[in-house]
Order: C-alpha cells, then structure tokens, then sequence
C-alpha cells in the first residue's frame, strides 16, 4: 500500500482526532493511523465512563510545565466553551458535576461519536490496528512504515499520549520518535495516582476503606481542598490525585481534616459548653464516625471533654489541622489518569505544534510536558492543542 495524505496523525485519541478534524475541514486530506482496534479508548474510560470533557475555568495556571507559558497560546485560541458550543450542536447532554467540571450525562459513547462524526464530515480516514514501524523525513515530507505498508505524507502528527494507563494501550512510543529526531523528553512520572502506604500505616487504614472526607492538603507550597478516600491500599479521591502531581518519593503531605474550622477553637469551646462530651462523640460529629473512632486508637485513649486540659486539646487541634503522612508511593502508571513531563517544548511552536527544526514533523496532547489538573483540563489540553495544530496546515 502506497497512499500520500497532506497529514499523517498518529493517535485516534482526543487530541488526535481533534487535530484531524480541524485539518481536514480546512481541506486537507488526513489520515490518522492507531494500532489499537478501537478509536478514543481513553475518552470511553475516562470520568467514570462519562469523561469529565472540560473545566470552564481552565487557565494556563492549571497546567505543569518546566515551559509554563508554552500553553497559553492555544488554550487562549480555544476557549472551554468553543467545545461546549461542538457538543451542544451534536445534542449531546451534560451535567456540571462540580463548579466547572463538565461531564457526559449518560456515557462518554456520545462524545466520542461526536469526535468520529465530525471526522467523517471532514473526509478524514481512520485506519485501526495499523503500527507505525519506522519514521524518517523523505524530502519535504515524512514517509512512514507501517503494518500496512509505506506510506508518504506531508507531514506527521504525532499524537500518542503518555504512559498512563498501559492496559489501554499506552507506551512511550511517542517519546521515542522524539528522541530520534533529537529531541529532549522531561522526565516523566505518574500523576493524578492514588497514594499507597507504609506496612504500618497500610494496616492501620484497611478497615477505613470507602471511607470519605473533605479535606485540605499540602505539599510543596500547592494545597487542594477537596474530597479524600481511605482504600485498601492507601490513599485516594481527588485532593489526593491532585497533591500526587507535585508529590515527590520521600515528600510529606500535611493533611486538614477539618478544613475552614479552627479545631482548637472549636475544642475549647466544645469543652465549655459541653464539658461531659466524650473527645470520640466531639469528634464523630465533625469526622465519619469510622473515622474519628481510628483517630481515638491511634492517637490515645477516649475520655470527657472536661478531662483533656489545654496543651492535650492543642495537641489534637494540631493532628486534625496537620495530620502528616509519608506515603510509600503512588500506585504508578497503572491508574494514573496522565503522565506528569514529557517532550520539552522549548523545541516545539506554539503556535503551529511543529519541531521548529522539523517543521513536518508536528507533536501533541499529552505527550508534550503540558500537565493539567485534576477536573477536565487535561482534556481540553488535547482540544487546543489538536485545534492550533490542525488549524495551521
């Protein structure tokens, strides 16, 4: 097989497709080629299998980057609601699940189809379970080899992702055509992962798994509020998920249980009112019951309000205010929801996404060392980014 499309976009994820479609309206004859059976198996998965699509309050301060200002040129071009303007022509519904975070109502299928629909309407050609063998330039364009055959094109687009989630498919293939036409790659890691524990405090916290708090937490100098849940293995939720993109091995997180209440405040007065209140009834109230009974335990002994003098109530204040925990780690790429680093984009335009050495050559979405937060920026990463790309062809 021999065929020359103008652009060649390897991944049939969110930014891939994006891209694609933004190319191919604009007259170009796009060919996008994944060696998957299926096309944006992330996007099914993701959110729950109703892929929370956008944050309507994504800025370029919710992104990681050693090149932080790399971003804000296509995520100022392609705004939240450009998305939301596709989605509500093609009828899809959607519900704001938490303040700007948008979600499918029913399941991500629909999204998805509006993805594959618009590629049809573009004359965009899908080729499946198709592996990408060998790249290299060929004049002013690039030449692939695939399973299926050479194929010549104007230029590539590489759209692979990062190395999250490996059971769906992802490697560090797109990283490795990087390296071959000299480029860096950051170093990556995990994020957005829940937290496993020590052996001690491992056991300590299995009998609190399902259970679920709000909470504040800390490390290095970024803190979330937001709710945290007690697994089997450790920690979880997305206060936890969001601390793991700047946790490091060996970091310690600072943890408020009652985020918004000055708890020795609250003690003091509690004893006051209340001097015959047991700390473990005090604390049930303000804790999961499960939770504040574990704290009892591990902490000292139940006794009345009126017992605990001045220093015992600020010591308690103080592991409700900063309960501090060292993780073991992070449960690693096989649940984390994006790779933290990849392609240095010093390299990279950002206006067009071409290796400004190599202007064929072209990079994307995730596999770029551009890092959102937790709540739909990381997919409207993949929507700017493929739109600035396709648009410039």
């Amino acid at each position: 097989m021999t065929s020359q499309p103008d652009v060649v976009v390897i991944g049939a994820g969110a930014a891939g497709l994006m891209c694609a479609l933004t190319a191919g309206y604009a007259g170009r004859r796009v060919l996008v080629l994944d060696h998957a059976n299926k096309a944006g198996k992330k996007i099914l998965m993701s959110g729950g299998g109703r892929c929370n699509f956008t944050n309507l309050a994504t800025e370029p301060a919710n992104f990681f980057s050693a090149n932080p200002h790399f971003a804000i040129s296509a995520l100022k071009r392609y705004r939240p609601e450009h998305f939301v303007e596709l989605v509500e022509r093609h009828g899809v519904d959607y519900v704001e699940k938490a303040p700007g975070q948008l979600f499918c109502a029913d399941s991500a299928k629909a999204l998805l189809n509006v993805l594959l629909t618009e590629c049809q309407w573009a004359g965009v050609d899908i080729r499946l379970k198709t592996v990408v063998e060998g790249i290299e330039p060929a004049g002013e364009g690039m030449r692939l080899v695939t399973s299926s055959g050479r194929i010549d094109t104007g230029a590539v687009v590489v759209a692979t992702g990062g190395l999250s989630i490996p059971s769906m498919g992802a490697s560090g293939f797109g990283y490795g055509i990087a390296r071959q036409f000299g480029l860096e790659v950051t170093e990556t890691r995990p994020a957005l992962v829940p937290f496993t524990l020590t052996s001690q405090w491992k056991s300590r916290v299995a009998d609190l798994a399902g259970v679920s708090c709000d909470v504040s937490v800390s490390c290095r100098n970024r803190c979330y509020h937001e709710p945290m849940l007690f697994t089997h293995r450790g920690l979880s939720g997305p206060a936890m998920l969001q601390i793991s993109s700047v946790w490091m091995p060996g970091d310690e997180l600072i943890i408020n249980l009652l985020p918004g209440i000055d708890a020795y405040q609250a003690l003091t007065a509690a004893r006051r009112q209340t001097p015959r209140r047991r700390l473990s009834g005090w604390l049930a109230e303000q804790l999961p019951k499960r939770l504040a009974q574990a704290l009892i335990e591990w902490y000292g002994a139940d006794g009345m309000l009126a017992e605990r003098s001045n220093h015992a109530l600020s010591e308690w204040a103080e592991r409700l205010k900063a309960w501090r925990l060292k993780p073991a780690g992070t449960e690693g790429w096989r649940t984390a929801e994006v790779t933290m680093g990849g392609i240095d984009t010093r390299a990279i335009s950002s206006r067009t996404f071409e290796v400004v050495s190599l202007p064929q050559l072209r990079f994307i979405g995730e596999v770029l060392d551009v890092t959102g937060e937790l709540g739909g920026h990381n997919f409207q990463w993949a929507w700017a980014s493929g739109v600035a790309c396709g648009e410039s062809f």
